[in-house]
């Protein structure tokens, strides 16, 4: 195979001209690739706008709540690395359509729920386990398959569709919720995840080869996967073997403390946060949607980053400015959209997840061609952290009154994780290759 075989075909125009190759196939899997992530935290985003709600209607604490908001993130976690072992086994569009339509049911059986072990069903184990399903193992096995080039920018674009689909789907959910009630914000969710299955079905491809390309700015044909034992065998080979290297235990109990200080804090308890102190839930949705636009470009900007700086480095100064900003959070809460929760929401937002990137880069430089079970593991340790807060904070709040213990000890946490990075051996990946000019 060939350099040319990397391009999309091409046909010579009648007149004898030289035609612009096609667009390289890599770029429509990672577009749709990119809407199953923009619907998948959207669907995720959805529990923190029911929380007044639902406790007005049934009476449920904060802790009761969020304890359904934690089983969802610990199963998104623990189902991440064995997602990306049955993408391996059986192809990504199956387990991406299925996981779709477990995440449609989740929330629609969500309407019949009085109880709340029924919401912990519903929204913590169908939804958690379909999202789980399309976690960051998706995004990093589409960057590893189809691109060569410019990985780490892929990756952090597809990261960064999760803070893009909380923009898009908390200003909606938010205005649901107060003039329709909570049931018609699971109803959108219900046929949005039913919807976005659609294109998987119809455009998505396992691999390059399967059209006869080469990955994007390949000039060699990658080696051909293995396919030793099972999905869950393989799973817990490559967690045994990671387990026994000073580096996953760094770079897990680094993400651990990432997912603690955002989808477990902020992505859970933002919004109740700022309407105690008298913000309307509308305008707190809206400036958690507006951390996801500035998440958008700081992910995307770290994608850049890490092709370039060291990620060790990279990680370092993410924790450091992380925790800074929540320590300061609790002075900066006030009931209309001043300048200093504004200014929260840009610092904040431009560092929310633009951790993954260089995650990702050390854990395909330390574990190969492993990584994205290995990173689907230090994915499950960031969901545990992330549940073990959402949890802990909920449970604060109702003891304490206010949330303002949970933000400090939040910084504290971000401080551990510079020390956790600071100890990473090296963080340099290696230059990818450059990518055919003639392909967009």
């Amino acid at each position: 195979m060939t350099e040319r075989s990397a391009l999309a075909p091409t046909v010579a125009p009648a007149d004898g001209r030289p035609s612009r190759p096609r667009v390289h196939y890599a770029w429509v899997v990672a577009g749709v690739a990119l809407l199953v992530l923009l619907g998948s935290a959207g669907f995720r985003s959805t529990p923190s706008l029911m929380m007044d709600a639902l406790h007005n209607e049934f009476g449920w604490s904060n802790g009761t709540i969020a304890s359904a908001t934690s089983v969802n993130l610990t199963l998104y976690g623990l189902t991440a690395p064995f997602a990306a072992a049955l993408m391996d086994r059986f192809g990504v569009r199956l387990v991406v359509v299925c996981a779709l339509l477990t995440i449609s049911m989740g929330a629609g059986l969500t309407m019949l729920m009085r109880e709340p072990w029924q919401l912990m069903l519903c929204w913590g184990v169908l939804v958690g386990l379909g999202s789980g399903s399309m976690a960051g193992a998706f995004a990093t096995t589409i960057s590893g398959r189809w691109f060569q080039a410019r990985q780490g920018l892929v990756t952090g674009v597809l990261t960064a569709a999760g803070a893009a689909g909380n923009l898009i789907f908390l200003p909606v959910g938010a205005w649901l919720v107060e003039e329709h009630g909570w049931r018609s914000a699971v109803v959108v969710v219900s046929l949005a995840a039913t919807a976005v299955a659609v294109p998987v079905l119809l455009l998505m491809r396992e691999r390059p080869a399967d059209l006869g390309l080469l990955p994007y700015g390949a000039t060699e044909a990658p080696p051909a996967p293995a396919q030793a034992g099972g999905a869950l065998a393989r799973s817990l080979r490559v967690l045994r073997g990671a387990a026994r290297t000073r580096a996953f235990w760094l770079l897990a109990g680094s993400f651990a403390i990432c997912g603690a200080t955002t989808v477990g804090l902020v992505g859970t308890h933002f919004i109740p946060a700022a309407h105690d102190h008298g913000m309307p839930v509308t305008a707190a949705a809206s400036l958690l949607a507006l951390i996801g636009l500035f998440d958008v470009a700081g992910t995307v900007f770290s994608g850049w980053l890490t092709d370039r700086v060291d990620s060790r480095l990279l990680l370092t100064v993410y924790y450091g400015l992380r925790g800074l900003s929540l320590v300061l959070l609790p002075q900066l809460f006030a009931g209309s959209l001043e300048p200093p929760i504004l200014a929260f929401v840009v610092f904040y937002g431009l560092d929310w997840v633009a951790t993954v990137p260089p995650t990702v880069a050390l854990c395909r430089r330390n574990f190969g061609e492993d990584a994205p079970i290995v990173f689907g593991w230090v994915l499950a340790a960031h969901q545990i952290g992330a549940a073990v807060v959402a949890g802990l904070a909920g449970a604060a709040r109702d003891a304490l009154g206010d949330y303002d213990l949970t933000w400090y000890g939040a910084g504290a946490l971000c401080a551990v994780a510079v020390g956790l990075c600071l100890a990473l051996r090296g963080g340099r990946t290696a230059a990818p290759a450059a990518a055919p000019s003639a392909v967009v």
